[in-house]
């Protein structure tokens, strides 16, 4: 009977103890990205830096893409300053332990949103800057016109990507064998496809449309076919816990996608200063505190606009060249999955 008593008043104790650790997990200071970041007065965005249309640097050094633009916004609104950004290269293999370590403020890399990393590693993400899907390519001259003639074909994959298990699973669910080829440098795993060390090349669709409009007057002699194996939702990621960088970096892209809706591009911004529509006067920072709100300027959309551009300005820019359609990047109102709730 005593060791009963004892023991139940133990788990009294320990019950009770709960809300205090609680309480204690709660008196933590949150991290404080913003700070941090206006302190180095630069924001450090991961990004691949390697890839046609979504981070490349151009022949002055400039960093270009959809990915860099997105980084290029976040500094815009938090510093008013879209060239206030450091890109940090990552790879596929050491991306998420940069953004958990705090060697970059926030992930922009053609990063799939899928469960397991939303709940495993500590990060989330922000919000989807491109719908993507894993897709094969493969040289014209074979003659191979659909994925599902790709049976004992050999394949070149990067590893640490949501395309292996993609690529496995699509091959077991059509009883088909493949053999892979795996390699972690992008451009190692081009040079592998050009050589013919592989059949297919297999990774994002956007990622091959890429590879082979930077392939100039032989792009030709690749071909992109028409299956998209899966759905990847590439976007931003951030630390959790940082709730207050979290809304800047997932409502700098809505505010991107609010402009499109409004007809506000890059050029004609100022147009719009004596609007009278209320939805304008609120994304102008005349009306609405949405800036004090989030603790950065009244007029932090404008800057995002003026200097980085629309969604579709950054779309057409970036993607438009390398010949991919907007499909399900398009607005919401024209077909599309990208919905930006109401500024208000």
């Amino acid at each position: 009977m005593r060791l009963i008593k004892a023991a139940t008043a133990a788990i009294a104790v320990a019950l009770a103890a709960i809300p205090t650790m609680r309480d204690a997990a709660a008196q933590q200071p949150a991290a404080d990205t913003i700070g941090a970041i206006r302190q180095r007065g630069q924001l450090l965005c991961g990004t691949a830096g390697n890839n046609v249309g979504f981070s490349l640097p151009d022949s002055q050094g400039v960093m270009r893409g959809i990915d860099s633009d997105t980084c290029k916004a976040v500094a815009a609104a938090i510093l008013g300053d879209a060239n206030k950004v450091r890109f940090v290269p990552t790879t596929t293999q050491n991306r998420f332990t940069a953004l958990q370590s705090g060697e970059v403020d926030m992930l922009v890399r053609s990063t799939t949103w899928t469960l397991g990393r939303e709940a495993a590693l500590g990060l989330e993400f922000a919000g989807v800057n491109f719908y993507d899907g894993t897709g094969f390519l493969v040289k014209t001259s074979s003659g191979v016109t659909s994925a599902k003639a790709l049976d004992g074909a050999t394949v070149c994959v990067q590893p640490g990507s949501t395309t292996e298990l993609a690529l496995t699973d699509y091959f077991r669910l059509n009883n088909m064998k493949f053999t892979p080829v795996v390699i972690e440098n992008l451009e190692e795993i081009h040079n592998a496809f050009i050589t013919g060390r592989c059949d297919a090349y297999t990774t994002d669709a956007s990622s091959l449309a890429a590879f082979r409009y930077a392939q100039g007057p032989n792009a030709g002699q690749y071909t992109l076919l028409p299956e998209i194996i899966s759905k990847e939702p590439l976007g931003s990621m951030v630390r959790k816990g940082d709730w207050k960088f979290f809304d800047i970096v997932r409502w700098t892209h809505f505010a991107q996608l609010t402009a499109e809706e409004l007809g506000i591009t890059s050029k004609n911004i100022d147009s719009f200063i004596d609007s009278n529509n209320p939805d304008v006067q609120r994304f102008m920072g005349k009306t609405g505190d949405l800036g004090k709100m989030m603790g950065v300027d009244p007029a932090w959309a404008v800057n995002v606009v003026k200097q980085v551009g629309n969604y579709g300005e950054v779309w057409d820019r970036n993607i438009t060249p390398m010949g991919v359609q907007r499909g399900p990047n398009n607005l919401w109102n024209k077909g599309g999955l990208q919905y930006p709730p109401p500024m208000r």
